[in-house]
This record gives C-alpha cells, sequence and structure tokens, in this order.
C-alpha cells in the first residue's frame, strides 16, 4: 500500500495551523506539526505526528522537513515576550526556509500580513516584509499569503473586544474614519492555502474578506450583536494603549499592542485586491455571537504558557 502524501504545519495546533492539518487530514494526507507545543492536546480525528521546532539545530529541523511535498508555515509572534523578539522570530523563519529548502521540500506556503514593508515603522510589518523577500530569494517554490484581520471561534482579537464590551460599562473606542478592517474567516485562508499549495508558480496573494468596516463601526456591531450595554466613548489611541498596560496585570496578558494601533490607523488591515473568501463576517457573527466574548482569551496563555 503506497504512502500517503507528507506536509508540515508549523504551529498545526494553534489557529490558522489546525485550520490547515484539517483540511489536509479530510483529503488523507499524512501530517507533522513543528510546534513550540509538542505535547499538546488535539481533536484531530487522526493522528498529527508532532515535533518541536529546533530552530537552534537546523540539521535536526531539515530532517524534520524530509520527505514533505508541502510546507505550511504559520510560525510568528504577535508582540515580543522576554528574549522572544521579532528579529529572532524573523531569524528562526530564515532558518525554517533553509532547512526546507536543504530538505528538498517541493512547496512552501508563508503565511504573512497585508500591506508588508521594510520600510514600516512597525516592527511586525517590517518582519514579515523582510521575511517575503527572503523565501522569494530562496529559490523554493511558494505561495505567499497576506490575509487581513482573521475571525474565527479561536480568535484572539474580536473575541476580546467582545469581552470587554460584555464586562465592562465604558468602552474606549479610538480611530477616525479612515480607520478600516476587513474581516476575513480563518477557513477561507486555510482552504487557500490548501489550494496554492496544489499550484506550482509563485505567487503573493492577499486573503480578503467581502466586508470592511471603520473600527469605531466594527465595535458599534459587536456591540448591537452580543446586546452589549457598555458605553462607547471616543478616546486617543495612545490612551487605549495606556489603558491596555493598565489591564495587563488583572489579565496576566497582553491586550492590544502599539503594531496593532498603529497598523489599524495607517489603513494597512485593509486589502486594495478583490474578495477572494467568501464567508462574510456580518453573517457569521449572527450564528455566534451567543457565544463569542464568554471568556476571555489569552494570547501569553495559548503561546507563551
Amino acid at each position: 500500500m503506497p504512502q500517503a502524501e507528507l506536509n508540515v504545519v508549523t504551529g498545526a495546533f494553534s489557529y490558522l495551523g489546525q485550520y490547515i492539518a484539517k483540511i489536509l487530514l479530510e483529503k488523507g494526507i499524512q501530517v507533522r506539526t513543528l510546534t513550540g507545543h509538542p505535547d499538546r492536546s488535539h481533536s484531530f480525528g487522526a493522528p498529527v505526528e508532532a515535533v518541536p521546532f529546533h530552530f537552534d539545530d537546523p540539521p535536526a529541523l531539515t530532517k524534520d522537513l524530509e520527505g514533505a511535498t508541502a510546507l505550511y508555515n504559520t510560525y510568528w509572534i504577535r508582540f515580543p515576550r522576554g528574549r522572544m523578539t521579532y528579529d529572532l522570530a524573523v531569524a528562526n523563519t530564515r532558518t525554517l526556509i533553509q532547512a526546507a529548502k536543504a530538505a528538498g521540500v517541493k512547496r512552501f506556503i508563508h503565511i504573512s500580513i497585508t500591506n508588508p514593508s521594510e520600510d514600516s515603522p512597525y516592527p511586525y510589518f517590517r518582519g514579515k516584509a523582510a521575511l517575503e523577500r527572503c523565501l522569494k530569494e530562496s529559490g523554493l517554490s511558494h505561495a505567499i499569503i497576506r490575509p487581513t484581520i482573521l475571525f474565527g471561534h479561536e480568535d484572539i482579537l474580536i473575541n476580546n473586544i467582545t469581552w470587554l464590551l460584555r464586562k465592562f460599562p465604558v468602552f474606549g473606542v479610538f480611530g477616525d474614519e479612515g480607520s478600516y478592517v476587513q474581516p476575513v474567516y480563518v477557513g477561507d485562508v486555510a482552504a487557500l492555502a490548501v489550494e496554492l499549495a496544489g499550484k506550482s508558480e509563485n505567487v503573493i496573494v492577499d486573503a480578503v474578506g467581502s466586508q470592511v468596516y471603520t473600527y469605531k463601526n466594527l465595535v458599534r456591531f459587536l456591540r448591537r450583536q452580543v446586546e452589549s450595554r457598555s458605553l462607547l466613548v471616543p478616546v486617543p489611541p495612545l490612551l487605549v494603549l495606556a489603558l491596555g498596560k493598565l489591564l495587563q496585570p488583572l489579565l496576566g496578558d497582553v491586550l492590544i499592542t502599539r503594531d496593532e494601533i498603529g497598523g489599524l490607523m495607517s489603513g494597512l488591515l485593509v486589502s486594495p485586491g478583490k474578495p477572494n473568501c467568501p464567508t462574510r463576517f456580518s453573517d457569521w457573527l449572527r450564528l455566534y455571537a451567543d457565544d463569542l466574548g464568554k471568556s476571555y482569551t489569552s494570547e501569553l496563555a495559548r503561546h507563551y504558557r
């Protein structure tokens, strides 16, 4: 009996990675994950081989990638923590790209972000742009996917906005009428990634939802759908950042980052491209609003503990 095709997914026990892994398993593809949490339980109906990231041991990392026809890279950090910085995350991903080439991986699917730029004032966007260039220069067959702002059941950002609307009598809203967001469903991005893995040409594709909101209107819509009575108050972005830092000891987490605020204020969370991901945020929210924001979702608990 022929052995099943092997694909590698970084972070298959995390957010976007698990959606990619589920699609692959449904197709009968063998999945191996590189993960920072190799012992984490998962809900997949089929076994997933889990191995730790070996960024500090390139030969071991190369061995873990041998035999894979495709590598889906979702590895990144939302914010620096301890010794984990954006520079280190960039260096780790460069090591992954080099290992994939040495291992003979046929197709590299890389998750980036909309509007990356190596001249960006925001390290998050600069790092993403640097890695796109590294992948282009590697000689690997590749697809680069640039999602806007992801939403889904395991989402952190939109879930926690809704949690704040449920818990607090006042919600501070920043941004002007040019501060847009364009939510895109995580399952649609995963399906796009798997589709592009089956092609051979090198491409860069924005993953784009069909609805665009100002940040204020997004918060208003969330407030209405979860029947919150929180009073929406316009506040300066720096005050939102300061209030987020005040809440950090209570939450044991980083609520919002300077790069997230700056990216939104600068219009970096929308795409000039045509929508190519069909799930409408408004339709999804109406179906699942009752469950959204019932509890706080911690980035630190998910990735660092």
